[in-house]
């Protein structure tokens, strides 16, 4: 490099991470709240360290690689235009990988949905020192995270050090992360850290307004959304369900298998929420094998998003208190959406429907996990829980809902 260049990284990162940005240990753990900026302060901290270790590289994951291209490596690129050295990148989405120009660096992507993937990474220049692994809370299973630790082995060059780092939001206290790195006796090879929307000094009046509004209106929720707290798990309304890997093509090939479809409708606050499934009546079983979760789409948007994975023309029940909606996703397309009956106690029957069936979830279906073991019943004000659904991690819930409603047993609601 022919020129040097000074920045401020007081003025680039901000504060609250000076533990993380520096810490050497083994395994670097931030669990944090939205907005708390600890995926862009990893970004930044990744981008800044290749530049500083010449021979380190780094391999980025996430449960799912089709994720990666719209969060870890979009951060990563805006980590390097932030510091003012995106000229000094190559950025490559096929195969998904950042290089260091200057010295042949690498920061590869991967997905767990692909272990031998992960496996089998070789670097042309130095050593596989570092792994991030974002919303970290997507991997249910400790012995995936061991698998990935494993990878990070061998010699490294000196002055280099290995480590892992795990970004993530805290939804469920019953999370094997809590038990081997929160819970864990103090050592000098874990940093296990909490951060929230109060440390991220580059939000405006409007940003800090939603969270000061969630503290008022669901405390429940700004425990963990707000301040990074540990998220409870009593009274969790679904808890005959697992992860599985199935053929969704086999499935569906099965003698008495129905397909079913639902929508819940979001944009600001809310997720859009799509549902997609099997259901078997004759073995009290659900397999869903695909999802949309996503905030601010319009209704062409959702159109697009449901028509660009194959299901535009499936039968679709959505969410009946948004009939102008439906409407125009039919007249966009949907010719087969209709709208979820709606009555007395129609919540509750759906919920007592579902619980007789034993609901296995395609690992690609994040959000869907995320949901289904956060979706509690409320309390009372005596802590005491009632038979009134949480609304909280309820969108794909609720479409799930609205889609097998047609297989209710009896006239338990209508429209009246």
């Amino acid at each position: 490099m022919s020129e040097v260049k000074e920045i401020s990284l007081n003025e680039v990162i901000g504060g609250g991470y000076s533990d993380f940005w520096n810490f050497k240990g083994r395994y670097r753990v931030c669990k944090g709240s939205r907005a708390s900026k600890k995926s862009k302060t990893a970004a930044l901290n990744f981008i800044f360290r290749i530049m500083k270790y010449k021979n380190s590289n780094l391999l980025v994951v996430r449960k799912v690689f089709s994720t990666l291209k719209d969060s870890c490596f979009s951060e990563l690129k805006w980590a390097a235009l932030r510091l003012g050295v995106y000229d000094l990148w190559e950025f490559k989405l096929s195969p998904l990988e950042m290089t260091y120009k200057p010295t042949g660096q690498k920061i590869f992507f991967r997905g767990l949905d692909d272990p031998l993937k992960i496996t089998s990474i070789t670097v042309s220049h130095g050593s596989l020192c570092w792994l991030w692994i974002e919303e970290a809370y997507e991997i249910a299973r400790e012995t995936d995270f061991n698998m990935l630790d494993e990878s990070i082995r061998g010699m490294t060059d000196r002055g280099l050090f290995k480590q892992i780092t795990l970004t993530l939001n805290p939804w469920n206290e019953r999370h094997w992360i809590k038990k081997r790195f929160f819970d864990a006796p103090k050592s000098s090879d874990i940093l296990a850290k909490t951060t929230n929307y109060l440390q991220n000094e580059f939000l405006d009046y409007s940003d800090i307004k939603v969270f000061e509004e969630m503290r008022e209106n669901n405390p429940k929720r700004y425990r963990v959304a707000g301040l990074g707290l540990w998220g409870s798990s009593d009274g969790l309304i679904f808890e005959n369900w697992e992860e599985r890997v199935f053929d969704v093509k086999e499935i569906s090939g099965r003698e008495g298998i129905k397909s079913v479809f639902g929508l819940d409708f979001g944009y600001t606050n809310d997720p859009t929420a799509f549902f997609a499934g099997f259901i078997d009546l004759g073995k009290n079983e659900i397999f869903v094998f695909d999802e949309i979760y996503k905030k601010a789409l319009t209704n062409k948007n959702i159109f697009d998003e449901i028509y660009k994975k194959g299901f535009a023309k499936e039968k679709i029940i959505a969410d009946s208190a948004e009939p102008k909606s439906i409407t125009e996703l039919y007249e966009l397309g949907l010719i087969r959406i209709k709208r979820a009956r709606k009555g007395k106690d129609s919540i509750l029957n759906g919920i007592q429907f579902i619980q007789g069936f034993k609901i296995f979830i395609l690992p690609k279906c994040t959000n869907f996990i995320m949901e289904i073991q956060n979706y509690c019943w409320k309390s009372d004000r005596f802590g005491q829980k009632v038979n009134v659904p949480s609304e909280d991690f309820n969108h794909l819930m609720d479409a799930m809902r609205y889609g097998v409603e047609e297989f209710l047993r009896g006239d338990m609601f209508s429209f009246d």
